[in-house]
């Protein structure tokens, strides 16, 4: 039997990450505990303005969102993959209350800790909400999708932004073929603006970021017994207004080598050796309306801010 097949997945993707060439680690990891703690961090900064785009299209739209997703107000199934801390999505729960619309809400997270936090806010100012808690990676828990109800599925924060497009295409038609004909897609889009705006989102000056990418050394130096030196790396954003991809890299500051000796792997770093982190891809609406096409979707409509720097585009299955 092959070692990674004896480890965790995050063991196996870390040793498969950091052997490749280049080297890269993958950005489902960074939400552990304290992960998700500097992720709360990140939204509340006022350089990182897709938090407060999208919570303007919650608010302003929530109606119009609503008496779109299923017009007939029959009882459906709201599914949110990677709920986090709810944070937009409390909005639309709640206008939906309000108007006593039949649903069940499934919130689906990668990190415990989000989904316990969710759980106890959604406990204390929606008690009567008919709530299914999931976690674990939602790119397996999707399979389970699987039923007659009609659904709305959510995937919010323009998190298909941290997928290549082929990633992305895959991941789309892998949602497809759980859904049903008729259920609906409530996807973001983070829209191409400015490099500058871009970059100070990602690059802020408050080092959030920063500590949210060398986290993920943390996490390897604790649940793998590795010896990162985090002080021996620092974080650097790059963007490509052509392409409109963001990346983020951890650079190593010196000739340096680290050993994980849950796997008991060593890897040697050279001066200036990259780490490719996450990538965050932008986007226009021609791409958008190109991954609906290419996935079995069609587009009913678009709801942007009022700086039309983000989309939350609702797509319905054909």
């Amino acid at each position: 039997m092959n070692l990674t097949e004896t480890l965790t997945e995050f063991a196996s993707d870390v040793i498969e990450g950091l052997s490749s060439h280049p080297k890269h680690l993958s950005s489902k990891y960074f939400y552990d505990h304290r992960g998700s703690m500097i992720f709360k961090d990140i939204m509340q900064m006022p350089e990182y303005y897709l938090t407060d785009c999208e919570f303007e299209i919650f608010n302003n739209h929530k109606a119009e969102i609503a008496s779109k997703i299923y017009p007939d107000k029959s009882y459906f199934e709201l599914i949110e993959l990677g709920a986090g801390d709810g944070f937009k999505t409390i909005v639309l729960l709640n206008f939906l209350v309000q108007q006593n619309v039949k649903f069940q809400y499934i919130p689906i997270d990668i990190s415990a800790k989000a989904i316990e936090n969710l759980q106890l806010n959604l406990t204390k100012s929606l008690p009567n909400l008919f709530v299914k808690y999931k976690t674990g990676d939602y790119f397996k828990l999707i399979a389970g999708l699987n039923g007659t109800a009609p659904k709305l599925v959510l995937f919010l924060g323009s998190n298909i932004g941290n997928l290549t497009e082929n990633e992305s295409l895959s991941f789309l038609r892998q949602l497809r073929n759980v859904l049903n004909r008729g259920d609906k897609l409530l996807i973001g889009f983070d829209l191409k603006k400015d490099p500058e705006i871009i970059l100070k989102a990602y690059n802020d000056p408050h080092g959030h970021t920063a500590a949210f990418n060398l986290n993920l050394l943390h996490r390897i130096n604790t649940e793998l017994d590795a010896n990162f030196n985090t002080d021996n790396f620092y974080h650097e954003e790059t963007y490509d207004p052509q392409t409109g991809t963001a990346t983020s890299f951890l650079i190593s500051k010196k000739e340096q080598t680290v050993r994980i000796n849950r796997t008991n792997s060593i890897f040697h770093f050279t001066a200036n050796e990259k780490i490719s982190m996450e990538i965050s891809q932008k986007y226009d609406e021609a791409m958008i309306n190109y991954f609906a096409e290419n996935s079995g979707f069609a587009v009913e409509r678009n709801f942007s801010d009022s700086r039309s720097w983000f989309i939350d585009s609702l797509w319905k299955v054909v």
